[in-house]
Order: C-alpha cells, then sequence, then structure tokens
C-alpha cells in the first residue's frame, strides 16, 4: 500500500533487492533432487525516502519463502545455486543487519521479557541498557502494547497477536532497509489481521523500507503491496508482475470500496490461470516458462 502519488527513485540508486536468474536446487545430484525456484528475475527498486511494499503470492510449493530466505542470506535456502541475488547493489554473504524478518510463528524468546526481547538487537550492538530499554519502550508503545503492563510480561503470557507485534518491534527497532515479512499475519484471526496490517503500513511509513511480504491471502496482497508478484509452481517461478493501485485508508475501509473488489477477483482469476497452466503437461507450456501477462 503506498501514498497516491508513489516517491522518485533515483537513477544513480542502486535496486533495494534485485535477483538475475536464479535458480535453486535442493539436493542437487541426489535421488532427492528438488527445483525449488527456476531461473527467477524481478528488481525492486529503492524509492527515495519512502521504500515499497511488495506482496508475494501463490500456492504452496512456489518457492514464496525460498525468494525471502535468498534475500534474508539464510541456509540453507542460501546461497542460489545458479544466478545472483543483490541487496542495496551488494551481493549477499549471510544475515545481516540491513536486512530484518518477521516470521508467522511468534519467534519470541521464551525466557526474556518483551522489553528484554524487543532490544535484543540493541543488546547485540552493545548500546548501553539504559539507552536501549528508553527505545525498546518507545517501540513498544509504536506497536500498540503498553509499556507499563506489557514490558515485563513473558511470551507465554501474550495473545498471538501481541507476539507478533513484539517480534514486529524487535525487528523495525533497528531500521533494516530491507523488511522480510514470510506470512507473519498467517495465525491470527481476521479482525486481529486487519489491525496489524494497519499497523504494518503505519511503522512501513515511518521506517520507510523496502518490504517483501509472502502472503496466500490475495485481500492481503492487494491492499499492501505496491507491486504483487504472481509465483507459480513446477518449478517455483514468477509468472507475473502486477503495479497495485494506492489504498490510502484503513484496511477495512479499503476493503468495502469497489475498485479493491475488482483488484482482488482479477488477482483470484489471474491465480487460476496460472495454477491451471501448472498443472498442463511440461510439453504444453514448457517447465520454468513465464505465463504470459493477461
Amino acid at each position: 500500500m503506498s501514498d497516491p502519488t508513489p516517491a522518485p527513485t533515483a537513477p544513480d540508486r542502486p535496486p533495494a533487492v534485485e535477483f538475475r536468474k536464479v535458480t535453486k536446487v535442493y539436493g542437487q545430484g541426489t535421488p532427492r533432487e528438488y527445483v525449488a525456484i527456476s531461473d527467477v528475475s524481478f528488481t525492486i527498486p529503492d524509492v527515495v525516502d519512502h521504500g515499497e511494499i511488495s506482496s508475494f503470492l501463490g500456492p504452496s510449493g512456489c518457492g514464496k519463502s525460498t525468494v525471502l530466505r535468498l534475500v534474508a542470506g539464510l541456509e540453507p535456502q542460501h546461497p542460489p545455486t545458479t544466478g545472483t541475488v543483490t541487496v542495496l547493489g551488494q551481493g549477499i554473504v549471510g544475515p545481516g543487519a540491513d536486512r530484518g524478518m518477521v516470521f508467522q510463528d511468534y519467534t519470541s524468546f521464551d525466557n526474556r521479557t518483551v522489553l528484554d526481547n524487543v532490544v535484543f538487537g540493541l543488546e547485540c550492538r552493545g548500546v548501553p541498557r539504559r539507552e536501549r530499554e528508553a527505545e525498546g519502550l518507545e517501540w513498544i508503545a509504536k506497536v500498540g502494547l503498553a509499556p507499563r503492563r506489557d514490558a515485563t510480561k513473558f511470551p507465554h503470557e501474550l495473545s498471538g497477536g501481541m507476539r507478533q507485534r513484539v517480534a514486529i518491534a524487535r525487528t523495525l527497532i533497528l531500521r533494516p532497509r530491507v523488511i522480510l515479512m514470510d506470512e507473519p499475519f498467517g495465525a491470527l484471526d481476521p479482525a486481529t489481521r486487519l489491525d496489524m496490517q494497519d499497523l504494518l503500513v503505519k511503522l512501513w511509513r515511518e521506517v520507510q523500507a523496502t518490504v517483501l511480504f509472502v502472503t496466500h491471502s490475495v485481500e492481503e496482497a492487494v491492499y499492501l503491496g505496491d507491486r504483487v508478484f504472481v509465483m507459480a509452481t513446477t518449478p517455483g517461478r514468477i509468472a507475473e508482475e502486477i503495479r497495485m493501485p494506492a489504498a490510502v485508508g484503513p484496511a477495512r475501509e479499503t476493503q468495502s470500496e469497489p475498485w479493491f473488489h475488482e483488484q482482488v477477483n482479477a488477482l483470484h482469476a489471474r491465480i487460476e490461470q496460472v495454477e491451471a497452466a501448472a498443472k498442463r503437461p511440461r510439453n504444453e507450456h514448457g517447465a520454468g516458462q513465464q505465463v504470459e501477462a493477461g
């Protein structure tokens, strides 16, 4: 989701994320060899003083999480079998402070309080306790938790939505240039999910980062995405890249607007086409071939 007038991309500014003919094969040369993604290429610009949210949408097994983990530099997805992945013009050698990741499962340290979870990255950087705790309390408030009431709680005392707010605060307090989100709201109830979408947009505008957001929800992809990458299977690949209109209202209001329903219906139809094409015999559409844009 973006402001009505996107900010410009400086011509000499390297892309935020770029894939060039990236293929990832697991178990190469063994009976269990499996091609997760094949010949994936895309470019996400580093938009000046703004950032963009790119949604990755597709059926299970299409390689969405593989794409995110390649950007994150996480093994065993990293490094790619062939091709190159760059972030801000630099090759990826492993995890880095320029990237932050939020997973679907609630990745909190069970033996640390909410505050200690949120400031973990600052602690690793050697930021003095008083300074990091002051900033941590600010971020606890920013993600919609109550600093006085919630800061001293432990993860088992929190709801799923609250734990995901902690995970988002722990990521954004480090102000990464690229934020990777792997179905972070997938396990939440519908009402909480909409609240979290609004929270993400609010905080994304503050940190002005580039966000790669994996989801199975067409509605979520349309609402959040400045662009949507539709992925197909057998093997995993980018079938289409679609620019989305700007959504400027809260999620609940936006979902009642006619343009939103039109985009959702069109995207559902496009995904059905992609999935039908993936089920055809290989000699009809070719392994790894991109589906033509409709």
